[in-house]
């Protein structure tokens, strides 16, 4: 990967023609046949580290990026517990394409509770027709992911303009538009949704981690750029009270990990059965009658199961905060917050161990780079450093020993 900066046109990100989908179930199916599409090429991929262009193309013309649009404005309004399963499902097939849009929803949440109706008809009618939002919300170099410097300030013409620094910016290089975390005059959160090829936009194609290596979360450098007052949605009023927009996002993220260990499980009982030796000492014919093999396959599924339903119940938590409407209690938001929290810090761990642990059990044979086995245990281990699990489980123990709530920031 080089690290120059691709216009808009060069990647071609903008889909035509969506098609709209009607409910719960039909979102699942149209999931299952795209994670179809997705599934050979998933190595591939990852061993070119390359802009999966045409996969997200099929993404926009599936309707599956319009699944959270309110139903008033002509989306589905699907609920967690669908959007966390189509996720799931989409990473089972490649956890790198799977996350490319997993800003686009929250950012699609950001309208709905904060944008104006306005803003929710023109921005949510253009996912509709298959807009893709990426993401410029991160800053490296600052004191702590909290610490933002980028800034919307007044220009001295009157205009608002743009200025700051972004990385881990999964999807922004193939989006239609890119909304930004900035700072506005005040020192208040706001949302700038800037379209991908405005003036001032640069999008570096320096995205070099070991895993998720076709999100290209690299580096978008904003420079003057003009923003309408009409595309700046003030987001801080969301942390003024009770939330559950960050369990929103964090769910997403923990599908993508429990889906990285259903992958990684499946594909290793798969080459255990048709291409793993047996030890000499178990005095079998296959690998797949071994006993040890056969009891630690049944722990790690054990634990792969116990990911998704947790990860169910997680997202069926989150419904019930999100159906007290757009001011849920404190302790509803709270209980979603941790149990969502539970199911990432769990699913990330078993994401890691069983991605892991299947080599131990196929053998050395899977080592070989032509089977790119290894990118399980690369896409895990890359992906739930996205924030700290510990944290987590400090979260949770502080409420199951203390009764204490969970801090309102919206990372937990």
């Amino acid at each position: 990967m080089g690290g120059g900066a691709v216009s808009h046109g060069a990647v071609g990100g903008e889909a035509v023609g969506a098609h709209v989908v009607g409910s719960d179930a039909e979102a699942l199916q149209i999931a299952d046949a795209f994670a179809a599409t997705l599934r050979d090429g998933a190595a591939e991929r990852d061993r070119q580290a390359r802009v999966p262009v045409e996969e997200l193309a099929a993404l926009g013309r599936s309707g599956l990026l319009g699944l959270t649009v309110p139903a008033r404005l002509g989306g589905a309004d699907v609920s967690a517990v669908t959007l966390a399963e189509v996720f799931r499902r989409l990473a089972v097939a490649d956890p790198s394409v799977a996350q490319v849009p997993q800003n686009h929803y929250v950012f699609v949440s950001v309208l709905r509770h904060d944008g104006t109706e306005e803003q929710q008809r023109r921005l949510l009618g253009d996912v509709l027709t298959g807009a893709r939002f990426g993401n410029a919300l991160s800053e490296r170099g600052t004191k702590h992911v909290m610490d933002m410097r980028t800034r919307l300030l007044p220009a001295a013409d009157g205009t608002l303009r743009l200025n700051g620094t972004k990385y881990y910016c999964t999807g922004a290089l193939t989006a239609t538009w890119i909304p930004v975390f900035a700072l506005d005059e005040a020192d208040r959160l706001v949302v700038a949704y800037v379209p991908r090829d405005a003036d001032g936009v640069e999008v570096l194609q320096d995205w070099s981690a070991f895993g998720q290596r076709a999100t290209m979360s690299g580096t978008t450098r904003l420079t003057d750029v003009a923003v309408a007052p009409e595309n700046v949605v003030a987001h801080w009023h969301t942390y003024e009270r009770p939330q559950v927009a960050g369990a929103f996002g964090q769910i997403l993220h923990a599908a993508i990990d429990v889906g990285i260990a259903g992958a990684a499980l499946a594909d290793g009982a798969r080459f255990v059965r048709e291409q793993a030796r047996p030890w000499f000492e178990a005095a079998e014919e296959r690998a797949a009658d071994e006993p040890h093999v056969l009891l630690r396959f049944g722990q790690l599924g054990a634990k792969v199961h116990a990911a998704e339903a947790l990860l169910r119940r997680a997202a069926e938590t989150l419904d019930a905060a999100a159906a007290q409407g757009p001011r849920p209690s404190a302790e509803a938001a709270g209980a979603a917050s941790l149990a969502v929290a539970e199911a990432k810090a769990f699913g990330g761990d078993v994401a890691v161990e069983v991605a892991s642990e299947i080599f131990g059990l196929m053998g050395a044979s899977a080592s070989d780079a032509a089977h790119d086995l290894d990118r399980h245990w690369r896409n895990a281990r890359t992906h739930t450093l996205h924030d700290p699990a510990r944290w987590k489980y400090v979260h949770n123990g502080n409420h199951i020993i203390n009764g204490v709530l969970p801090p309102n920031h919206g990372l937990v």
